[in-house]
């Protein structure tokens, strides 16, 4: 949807700049963003729990700047990793899903 002074959407910004879904350059863009999401939402929920990550490391058994790396999409996080910091560190539960 253009606008005045022609304006884009994100969406139609996004299609432009990296291809429709399903191409490779798209698929690459929404790879990353998944990952950056995951470091956000890490970080989000450690705030909320007014916790530093230094106090969320101790909890998970991990140190401070192995924290930092996830939430700024540094490093990756292993699966079970993931589950210690949200279980133990965060006190919370971890859900996934497939979407086909």
């Amino acid at each position: 949807m253009k606008t005045k002074n022609n304006l884009k959407s994100l969406d139609q910004f996004i299609d432009e700049q990296y291809g429709e879904k399903g191409t490779a350059k798209r698929e690459t863009l929404e790879e990353g963003f998944e990952s950056f999401k995951l470091g956000i939402m890490l970080q989000q929920a450690r705030i909320e729990k007014g916790m530093t990550q230094e106090e969320l490391a101790e909890k998970c058994g991990t140190n401070k700047g192995y924290i930092s790396k996830i939430e700024n999409d540094i490093k990756e996080v292993r699966l079970s990793t993931l589950k210690k910091i949200v279980e133990l560190g965060l006190g919370g539960q971890l859900e996934l899903s497939i979407k086909l």
